[in-house]
């Protein structure tokens, strides 16, 4: 457990609920985050959807998928754009403006300000980028800094090792295993659960910063320093 955190079942705390997130646009340097919208459904069919193998296997373990047909995307789209929990925001790309990806707010908690990040849905083109990572920094940043929760969660499938890696890597801190949590397209899901709390955010945001700064990156692209490598840097001082 990081050494910031304390119990406090004894600590009084506010009642202030936190914010609840609205539909806004969010920028960051990389990617925008922009309410999802049914216009998103084409840019992001182009790149998720298909029969393609490796795009097939983008929906693994997703609730959905995988979409084969341009119509049946095009609906479940709708249906994500309507929803206010969860709240969905697709990935644009600034270079190209285009959407690359979507991510939602959900299992939204105002009262004891607690939210989670969750559907994550990178394509190819977003997958193991600058802009993937400031995406998840852009949210964070909003939960902690804007909207005033306590406690940001993660979870995924506990076969999914890419996003068990992924939650580390970001900062969020394993808290167990639920087992036989689901039943998703017929099949048993146990639930890792990861979360990341207010007194973490501090440290874990300076070393996003650090890790996106221009000179954290060669003139190839490649990063000089990892991010938990940062993060555990500024925890040990």
């Amino acid at each position: 457990m990081p050494a910031s955190y304390t119990e406090q079942h004894d600590l009084e705390l506010s009642n202030a609920p936190a914010v609840r997130p609205q539909r806004e646009v969010i920028d960051g340097h990389f990617i925008t985050l922009q309410p999802l919208q049914p216009e998103h459904a084409d840019d992001l069919y182009d790149v998720v959807g298909g029969s393609e193998h490796e795009r097939v296997s983008l929906w693994e373990f997703m609730p959905v998928g995988p979409f084969t047909a341009r119509q049946a995307f095009q609906s479940f789209l709708a249906q994500c754009a309507e929803s206010n929990d969860p709240l969905f925001f697709a990935v644009l790309d600034q270079v190209s403006g285009k959407a690359i990806g979507y991510i939602s707010l959900m299992r939204i908690d105002t009262t004891n300000r607690v939210i989670e990040i969750g559907h994550v849905m990178f394509s190819k083109l977003l997958q193991r980028t600058r802009g993937a990572t400031e995406c998840c920094y852009l949210l964070a940043r909003l939960v902690f800094d804007t909207l005033g929760y306590r406690r940001c969660e993660w979870k995924c499938n506990n076969l999914n090792e890419p996003s068990k890696r992924a939650a580390l890597r970001l900062g969020y801190t394993f808290e167990g295993l639920f087992r036989q949590h689901m039943i998703v397209k017929g099949r048993n899901r146990n639930t890792a659960w990861f979360s990341m709390i207010d007194c973490e955010w501090p440290a874990v945001k300076r070393a996003f910063e650090l890790w996106l700064d221009p000179n954290n990156f060669d003139e190839q692209g490649n990063q000089r320093q990892a991010l938990a490598a940062l993060r555990k840097n500024l925890l040990s001082v």
